[in-house]
């Protein structure tokens, strides 16, 4: 992108340039619209991605065609009770030859990771993945290395089979920028999927990312402005969730542990991010709620109450945007 142009020119160009991404990730994607914007936003906030959905929603089509279209490259990590950490992140392997150790480093040096039922490696697995999303690097042996750049993942987690599986705490969860949930094609969706079976495989995406153009949206997203008064609203949506004493907010006994700061940073990039997309160059509030739900949803513990009366993370979230008040 050119810098000598202004600033809502720069913002139609990447608009364009969102769009041609989406066409050629629709050619192999039926629907699931929200969660190709959500990998997008979190691509271009810098952040990581968790993934709830039950198998055969083509999420690893999904964030595989995503990479071939940001022309980067792709891994797939498959989590299982007995992976190592340095499986992930690489070892120290000698060789006869020379008498020497030398690194070999782990499938996590690529830029887009996929991270497939991250729960169904133990703690310390999970751990050393979260280590290198959260700082961009691995330290083999002495030496400590960079991780690619751009370094995007995407994890996964099976919601139905919960056996053998070891859940990710909440200090973990909270180092995943969002956490989107896939749902069920429509029947119509379903049908275009059915007559796209025997050709999918032969279609050829454009490439329509850069390593550069990816940082220009980066740095354009961080151009979009947000006024004092959004930034009191995102810290007042986070607060409500921290609120102690069931007097003050009904909704309260639900809630055993509220956001942390993290959240409200994440609010502040990812609503940034949306007014992009929606062609702006300034925040709204509509841009706050449009992206609370994915923010907040893994970051908000519930009490024993909540699960009593069967609520959910989302019927909470709603409960806090309806009392907190808009700008």
């Amino acid at each position: 992108m050119n810098d000598d142009k202004n600033l809502m020119d720069q913002i139609n160009d990447a608009s364009t340039l969102l769009d041609s991404a989406r066409k050629e990730i629709g050619k192999k994607i039926i629907g699931q619209a929200g969660m190709i914007d959500g990998l997008l936003m979190g691509i271009i906030t810098g952040g990581h991605i968790l993934v709830e959905g039950v198998p055969g929603l083509a999420k690893t089509q999904m964030v595989k065609t995503i990479a071939e279209v940001l022309n980067a490259d792709f891994k797939r990590i498959q989590f299982t009770p007995d992976l190592l950490p340095a499986d992930l992140t690489g070892t120290m392997i000698y060789r006869p030859q020379t008498g020497e150790f030398v690194p070999r480093k782990g499938p996590v040096f690529t830029n887009v990771v996929l991270a497939d039922e991250i729960n169904r490696a133990p703690a310390k697995v999970q751990s050393a993945l979260l280590e290198a999303m959260a700082e961009g690097q691995v330290t083999i042996g002495e030496n400590t290395y960079r991780l690619a750049d751009p370094f995007f993942v995407m994890a996964t987690q099976n919601p139905i089979e919960q056996e053998g599986t070891y859940q990710l705490p909440e200090a973990q969860l909270d180092r995943f920028v969002m956490k989107l949930k896939v749902d069920y094609p429509s029947p119509q969706e379903e049908l275009l999927i059915l007559d796209q079976v025997d050709s999918r495989n032969e279609q050829v995406l454009r490439k329509v990312f850069s390593k550069y153009s990816i940082q220009d949206l980066k740095d354009l997203s961080t151009r979009i402005r947000v006024d004092e008064s959004i930034k009191k609203y995102i810290v007042s949506i986070v607060n409500a969730s921290r609120v102690k004493g069931r007097h003050q907010l009904p909704f309260t006994r639900f809630i055993e542990f509220g956001a942390s700061p993290r959240a409200s940073i994440a609010l502040y990039n990812c609503a940034r991010v949306n007014a992009l997309f929606e062609k702006r160059d300034f925040v709204l509030p509509e841009d706050v709620k449009a992206v609370a739900y994915n923010v907040l949803r893994h970051r908000i513990v519930l009490s024993y109450e909540a699960d009593s009366e069967e609520l959910s993370s989302d019927d909470v979230i709603k409960d806090i945007l309806s009392v907190v008040a808009v700008p």
